[in-house]
């Protein structure tokens, strides 16, 4: 009996511990799918937790108790007012300086009737598509929606949205079956064929999927993956990133040579492609889906064997580059590459002169979003990233867009930074 009540004590400070940690991150992009009711339960539970602190606890444990339950009741409460606050906040945001910080956000969507007012005041640059807005619709349904969201920015004067999707071929196909399903473009290297016939197959490859894509409305594709691979199998807690699986080759020169072939297909029929996931993944073993990662290759390495098809293919194309949320701290430590103003501007804009579109991976990915949002956001723009990528929770674009605005009024926001080439590149890009 005695230790059956140390089990339930234990088990219900357990649970008191657990409520609280959910309380603190509440609307975590890991519980997305329980969003429409994440709240109700949790506050259900807490008053369950507060009428059992009340009942059984005993002695100087019942305040303890009770106040663990009060505080965690009480975090869950101000954390949901202040995403109503960030939310409504920005949906009642309007001129220059909204429009400027706005330009700055790709954002993914269930219902595009909840961007019609965002695109139409200006506070987002663009717009992610991905295989939630394609199931179960027509081509010519996500064609029109598109256009929809375009006429929209047409009528107010802004310039069009960007409009971005996922469509490497293989298993991340995102349009697809609306856009015909690729292999990979590792899949060209199987025929052994030599040098230029491979490199015409790969601009035959990026161009059929870039007439594709044109047709729908597409205007930026994240894609190729020019990752180096590694041969070894993914780490047991890789459950996205699997880049052996979406890479080209082992070898820089082969990899550049069809990416670069690819991304000139691509833009044939008006589409760019992105090139992806600078510092390069082949070193790291963690999913930064859900983890915190550090590249731990030397640098000197990198640079003479990873970094090759990112700085080749940019050189002689409109490729962007998105970057990774991976720590590399052989030249920051303190930050992940993807808000790391020392290697934005001392190695992608100084050392290698790439004066293209840069983008951050999505920012609720854990590897940055665990970091915190706002810090992520700031970081971003003050290291001169052009885009910052909100998909898989799009509902953060409001946090996001909110601290963005903060930073501006409190004087923490660079804005000789996202005045100096931000707005040229993004305006070039349109």
């Amino acid at each position: 009996m005695r230790l059956l009540r140390v089990i339930a004590s234990a088990s219900g400070w357990l649970a008191l511990a657990t409520l609280w940690f959910w309380a603190w991150h509440l609307k975590d992009p890991h519980l997305l799918f329980m969003r429409a009711w994440e709240v109700p339960l949790l506050l259900a539970m807490l008053v369950a937790a507060v009428m059992v602190a009340w009942r059984l606890a005993r002695g100087r444990l019942r305040p303890v108790a009770l106040g663990l339950a009060f505080a965690a009741l009480l975090t869950t409460l101000c954390n949901e007012a202040a995403s109503h606050w960030h939310r409504a906040e920005v949906n009642s945001s309007e001129g220059p300086l909204a429009q400027a910080l706005g330009a700055h956000f790709i954002v993914g969507y269930d219902d595009a009737g909840n961007l019609r007012e965002l695109a139409r005041k200006g506070l987002i640059g663009g717009i992610f598509v991905t295989g939630r807005n394609v199931r179960g619709r027509t081509a010519d349904e996500l064609r029109d929606e598109i256009a929809g969201l375009q006429a929209l920015r047409r009528s107010a004067g802004l310039p069009p949205l960007i409009v971005a999707t996922d469509q490497e071929g293989g298993a991340v196909s995102r349009l697809s079956p609306l856009v015909e399903r690729q292999p990979t473009l590792a899949s060209l290297l199987d025929a052994d064929l030599p040098d230029d016939e491979l490199a015409q197959r790969a601009r035959a490859y990026g161009a059929q999927q870039g007439r594709a894509l044109a047709a729908l409305g597409i205007t930026l594709n994240f894609s190729p993956v020019v990752d180096l691979r590694t041969g070894r199998a993914p780490g047991r807690w890789d459950l996205h990133t699997r880049i052996d699986e979406r890479a080209i080759s082992t070898d820089p020169a082969v990899t550049a040579q069809v990416a670069l072939a690819y991304e000139l297909g691509l833009e044939s029929a008006g589409v760019r492609g992105t090139l992806k996931h600078f510092p390069g993944l082949a070193g790291v073993t963690e999913d930064t889906h859900h983890f915190a990662a550090e590249l731990r290759t030397p640098v000197a390495r990198l640079a003479a064997h990873d970094w090759k098809p990112f700085q080749d293919v940019s050189k002689h194309s409109d490729a962007a580059i998105m970057l990774g949320h991976v720590i590399l701290a052989e030249l920051d430590a303190g930050y992940p590459v993807s808000f790391s103003r020392k290697i934005v501007q001392r190695v992608i804009r100084g050392e290698w002169g790439y004066q293209g579109l840069l983008v951050t991976d999505d920012l609720t990915m854990g590897a940055a979003y665990n970091r915190g949002l706002c810090d992520a956001t700031v970081h971003a723009l003050n290291a001169g990233v052009d885009l910052l990528l909100i998909a898989f929770d799009h509902d953060k674009y409001f946090d996001a867009m909110h601290c963005a605005q903060q930073a501006a009024r409190q004087g923490t926001l660079d804005f000789r930074m996202l005045e100096r080439g931000n707005a040229r590149r993004l305006q070039s890009f349109r």
